[in-house]
């Protein structure tokens, strides 16, 4: 049995240190209430780019300068006090951030253990229409799991979780507890975590922020957003057991962290009646070939420059 926590809470805009002392807080008010699993939003350091939706391509350039000058670096100083929050929690981490690379920013969920270090970071495959923009792509390098105590965890991002053979991958792996950091928050998106509950007999917690026109500071919010009543993102964050039952939420419009105690017996249970990459497979009629290199534009043989 784990108490799993499901964050969902509003970023600084735009502002990573900042969120970054916000994310802190609320780890360790879960862990104060048991979880051993925390986990945030897509993108939640320093928020989402919520402005390719509403801009034309190329005329967001205060925006993105706020956003490279504001995203994370793997390793860096930021990602080191949330690995401290994680260590004095005790607590499994796992929290979207845009990440820097150079001249490119990446849309990148990471997962951090109970000794405060980052165990795998997934860089999402396939940025979403506008997202292509502002993030660079992912590679099969990074589509793994984590093995913990309690059993083993990993998922995808938002919208890959509409990629049937990325789903199929992070089957394959056996996953548990299924992770689905998202930007959505449409009640269509609850009927996907369902969907991927009861196809990968899993836990699956969908998570995201919650973001409102009046959370962007003037001059940026300029006219492009309102106030409180102009929503980009109402959250509806839930928890799914593994044969599609909803066990928390949808929450939706309001601060709020979603826990639950899951026991992955029953994952087991499920998979005895239904395991897609199991015995109800059919891997003579079909077969996922995943290509897990690492790919690079340039390639040192050797010692490398110089």
């Amino acid at each position: 049995m784990v108490r799993v926590a499901a964050v969902q809470a509003t970023p600084v805009f735009l502002d990573r240190e900042a969120t970054a002392d916000k994310v802190c807080a609320l780890v360790g008010e879960a862990a104060g209430r048991g979880a051993e699993l925390i986990v945030f939003p897509e993108s939640f350091i320093p928020a989402y780019p919520d402005w390719v939706w509403r801009t034309p391509a190329w005329r967001d350039a205060a925006f993105m300068q706020l956003l490279h000058a504001n995203a994370v670096s793997v390793p860096g100083p930021t990602l080191e006090r949330i690995g401290e929050a994680a260590s004095a929690a005790s607590a499994y981490v796992v929290i979207g951030v845009t990440e820097i690379e150079g001249g490119t920013l990446y849309n990148t969920l990471l997962y951090l253990g109970p000794d405060g270090q980052v165990l795998q970071r997934h860089r999402k495959l396939m940025p979403t229409g506008g997202e292509r923009t502002v993030w660079g792509m992912g590679d099969g390098s990074e589509l793994g799991v984590i093995r913990t105590p309690f059993g083993v965890v990993g998922g995808l991002l938002c919208w890959e979780n509409y990629m049937p053979l990325a789903r199929a991958a992070i089957y394959a792996q056996h996953c548990d507890i299924y992770l689905a950091p998202t930007w959505d928050n449409s009640d269509t998106w609850v009927a996907t975590l369902r969907h991927i509950a009861k196809e990968g007999g899993q836990f699956v917690i969908g998570v995201a922020p919650l973001l409102r026109g009046s959370d962007v500071p003037e001059p940026l919010r300029g006219t492009l957003y309102g106030v409180d009543d102009d929503w980009m993102s109402r959250g509806y964050t839930t928890i799914v057991a593994p044969g599609g039952e909803v066990i928390a939420g949808p929450v939706s419009e309001r601060e709020e962290i979603l826990y639950a105690d899951l026991d992955v017996a029953a994952v087991h249970a499920q998979r005895r009646m239904f395991d897609p990459v199991g015995h109800y497979a059919r891997p003579d009629v079909f077969t996922l070939h995943v290509d897990t290199r690492a790919k690079r534009a340039v390639i040192f043989d050797g010692d490398g420059p110089g």
